[in-house]
C-alpha cells in the first residue's frame, strides 16, 4: 500500500472527509472542509468517492512525497504547484511517482485548499468519520494538526485517467452574503437589526476552524448577551458581550449561550470561508425558503461541474498511476 510522507506542511493543515454525523448530542460536531465543493472536486479528480479523506490546508500547502504511485489534485484557489521543477496547474489531476516531491506554495485570494490522493488517506475512522476534529482531538492523524515527518497510509486506487475541470464553479458569493435572522434576533433593536444588514464587516485575524470574528460595528443586545444554552448550526452568528459577531464554522461548539442574531445560509459558507482576512462582507436577509432554494441551485451546479470532468490528453507518458 502506498503512503503520503509529510516533508514540510503549513500550520493548519488536517485529514478531513465529508464530516462527521450523529454525534451533536454528545457536543461533538461535524468538522469536514471548510470549502466541501472544492473538497469534492478534488476527490473527483483523482476518482475517488466523494467522502474519501484527503489533506485540507490553510495558507500554504508543503512539500509530500509518497512510497508509490499515485494521482493527485490540488483545488481551492489559486497556488503555485510543483512536481519537482515542472510546474503543474491546480483543477487538474496528474501523477505522482516514489522519488518525486510535490511542493504547493501559498494560496492567492483564498484561504483554504485541498490535496485528494487516489484511494484516500486510510487513516482509522472513528466515530463514523476519518474527518480531524482538532478542539476534540479525535480523528484524523492522531487526532491533531499534521507537521513534518507524518507518515499517512493511503487506500487502493483502481486505474482511472487524468482528468481536469473545464467548467469553472462559480459558487463564492461576490456581493454580500445571505442570512435568515433569528433565532434570536428579538434581543437586538431595530437600529442594532438595521446596522448588522447595512455596515461592512472586516474579516478579522481571529478565525479558525471553529470560528470567524467579525470586526466592524458594535451589536448592543438590548436583550442582553446571555441567553440560555441552545443549539448551534453551521453558519450561526453568535454575538457575545463585546459586540463583535462571530460566525461559527465546520468545528463550532454545538451549544452556546450568546444570541444569534441570524444564521449564514448554508450556500454562503464556503464563500466566507475562503474570504482573506481583511476583507469586507456585508449581509442580506432573505427568508428560510430561499437560502434553501439558493443551496439547492448550487448543489445542482456542483454536480454540473463534476459530470463535465474532461479527460486530459495526452496522458503522460512516464509510469504514472492510470
Amino acid at each position: 500500500m502506498s503512503a503520503l510522507d509529510i516533508l514540510q506542511v503549513g500550520p493548519m493543515a488536517s485529514v478531513q472527509d465529508l464530516g462527521r454525523k450523529g454525534w451533536l448530542q454528545a457536543g461533538v460536531s461535524g468538522a469536514g472542509p471548510m470549502d466541501p465543493p472544492s473538497f469534492r472536486i478534488a476527490n473527483a479528480l483523482v476518482g475517488n468517492e466523494p467522502n474519501a479523506a484527503a489533506l485540507e490546508f490553510a495558507g500554504i500547502g508543503g512539500r509530500f512525497q509518497v512510497s508509490g504511485p499515485v494521482r493527485f489534485a490540488v483545488t481551492g484557489g489559486d497556488m503555485d504547484i510543483r512536481r519537482g521543477e515542472e510546474r503543474l496547474h491546480a483543477w487538474e489531476s496528474h501523477d505522482l511517482c516514489p522519488g518525486e516531491v510535490l511542493t504547493i506554495g501559498a494560496l492567492r485570494g483564498c484561504v483554504w485548499g485541498y490535496l485528494a490522493l487516489s484511494g484516500g488517506i486510510d487513516v482509522p475512522p472513528v466515530m463514523g468519520s476519518r474527518s480531524t476534529h482538532l478542539r476534540s482531538g479525535i480523528g484524523g492523524h492522531a487526532g491533531r494538526r499534521l507537521q513534518a515527518g507524518d507518515r499517512l497510509p493511503l487506500g487502493r486506487a483502481a486505474p482511472a485517467p487524468l482528468l481536469a475541470l473545464r467548467r469553472p464553479l462559480r459558487q463564492r458569493p461576490a456581493g454580500t452574503l445571505r442570512v435568515v435572522p433569528g433565532p434570536q434576533d428579538d434581543r437586538f433593536g431595530a437600529e442594532v437589526l438595521r446596522l448588522f444588514l447595512s455596515a461592512p464587516f472586516i474579516l478579522s485575524s481571529a478565525r479558525d476552524r471553529m470560528a470567524q470574528v467579525l470586526d466592524g460595528p458594535v451589536l448592543a443586545a438590548g436583550g442582553g448577551h446571555d441567553i440560555v444554552s441552545d443549539g448551534t448550526c453551521a453558519g450561526s452568528i453568535q454575538v457575545p458581550a463585546s459586540g463583535r459577531p462571530l460566525v461559527l464554522m465546520a468545528e463550532r461548539q454545538t451549544t452556546g449561550g450568546y444570541p444569534k442574531i441570524a444564521t449564514l445560509a448554508s450556500v454562503d459558507l464556503p464563500g466566507l470561508a475562503q474570504r482573506p482576512t481583511g476583507r469586507h462582507v456585508r449581509f442580506r436577509a432573505v427568508s428560510q425558503a430561499e437560502a434553501e432554494d439558493a443551496l439547492i441551485v448550487a448543489r445542482a451546479e456542483l454536480g454540473h461541474c463534476l459530470d463535465a470532468l474532461e479527460e486530459k490528453r495526452p496522458p503522460r507518458a512516464k509510469g504514472g498511476m492510470r
